[in-house]
């Protein structure tokens, strides 16, 4: 085998974490480590959803040899030069996992590298691209035969967390432990850490013999993600007439003395699959969440309408312009709770609302009715158990998109 480089182009946390992570480990398996024959390198683009870790996640992958940051990127995508001046290989494959899909054309043009492509939900430029790994059948049905042999239905990527485990109803037959996924950017925690914890402590007066805990994200470490608690820090918690709470430790600790423990683990799978129900924000954690087979109300508090500036693409820019940013995410945020559809992964993929999703001015009280509901009749649990299961689809995904770079590299 002839030395080949590997360049993952990627962008957001969410793709970094649940399509990059599966992928690299996918490769290396395959196409072995030694790193004088397989160089993995990956390159970031700019992302209005980025947290700013996403290098130092990546980073943290042991099968990827280098990364560049996003800040690089536009100079990298016009001159094939990175910061660092990345010397590359003669034969090699442009991964495309997330961005825009005229970056691999753009950047495998330059490198003489073959592309492969991971398309969700629409695939371009498909008389420029080499190969495309795409997630249903219904991406490749509308496509001219002449590029037809260019398509691979590989799955979702998303579901890679459902190898993991699948022991979570024995573990919920003999504890009842509810997990809390406020979010991971300061526009979800700051409605979500109060909303969530306060949900949490209104359960756990009727129910006390009930846990709670949160998988920390990556990108947050705990006394941040503790100050969304402490209504000096963060006025919001006064809309959900949330009293507060303190970090000890890895507890965090309520005025009403409730514990909610805080996970650091990551990826947060085994722990997850042992929950009876989640409490969660809408995003990529919807899709491992469902993966997995777990419960799950997903929630978009609507107390801060300006909030929630995570778009994609131009709604994004405008949404975090400094100074009239807050208008235009009010603005934007108003159409579109005026015209959503479903939202969470697994209503996405059966075109239903397989989990409840809940949108609004809510408040824990509420909410914490309607997990009552669940808790005290667990056969709606065990019903949406086993509807997320029947629309997870296939996985092994990362396992076919490394076969088809593998064959994309032999030329």
């Amino acid at each position: 085998m002839n030395p080949i480089d590997i360049l993952i182009l990627s962008n957001g946390p969410g793709e970094v974490t649940t399509w990059v992570r599966p992928v690299v480990k996918a490769l290396r398996q395959q196409l072995g480590d030694d790193r004088s024959l397989v160089r993995i390198s990956v390159v970031l683009s700019p992302c209005p959803n980025a947290s700013g870790k996403e290098v130092a996640i990546t980073q943290s992958y042991p099968e990827v040899d280098r990364v560049q940051s996003a800040e690089y990127f536009w100079t990298f995508l016009f001159t094939g030069k990175t910061a660092d001046n990345w010397d590359w290989r003669s034969k090699g494959v442009v991964v495309f996992l997330g961005g825009d899909q005229i970056f691999p054309v753009i950047i495998g043009k330059k490198l003489g590298y073959r592309t492969v492509v991971y398309a969700e939900w629409d695939a371009r430029w498909h008389s420029l691209i080499d190969y495309f790994a795409v997630m249903t059948t219904k991406l490749a049905q509308n496509v001219s035969p002449k590029y037809a042999h260019k398509f691979t239905v590989v799955g979702d990527l998303m579901l890679e967390a459902a190898e993991v485990q699948e022991k979570q109803e024995e573990d919920s037959s003999t504890k009842e432990i509810i997990g809390i996924l406020p979010g991971s950017k300061a526009a979800k925690l700051t409605q979500g850490v109060p909303l969530t914890v306060g949900i949490a402590e209104y359960i756990h007066r009727k129910r006390p013999q009930t846990q709670f805990f949160i998988p920390v994200a990556p990108t947050l470490d705990l006394p941040t993600l503790a100050s969304f608690a402490d209504p000096d820090s963060n006025p919001l918690t006064k809309a959900f007439d949330f009293p507060g709470a303190t970090l000890q430790g890895n507890i965090l600790k309520t005025t009403t003395g409730l514990s909610v423990e805080l996970k650091q683990e990551n990826p947060a799978y085994e722990a997850l699959s042992q929950c009876c129900i989640c409490l969660t924000t809408v995003g990529a954690n919807t899709a491992e969440l469902g993966a997995l087979g777990v419960p799950m109300i997903v929630l978009l508090p609507t107390q801060q309408l300006d909030a929630m500036r995570s778009w994609d693409g131009l709604p994004g820019l405008l949404a975090n312009l400094p100074g009239i940013g807050s208008s235009f995410a009010k603005l934007i945020n108003w159409w579109f709770l005026r015209r959503k559809g479903v939202l969470a992964w697994p209503n996405i993929w059966a075109q239903e609302e397989v989990v409840p999703e809940l949108v609004g001015k809510l408040q824990p009280s509420e909410v914490g009715e309607m997990v009552l509901n669940l808790l005290e009749n667990p056969e709606k649990l065990a019903a949406i158990r086993h509807k997320l299961r029947s629309v997870r689809g296939e996985s092994g995904a990362a396992q076919k998109l490394a076969t088809l770079v593998k064959k994309a590299a032999e030329y």
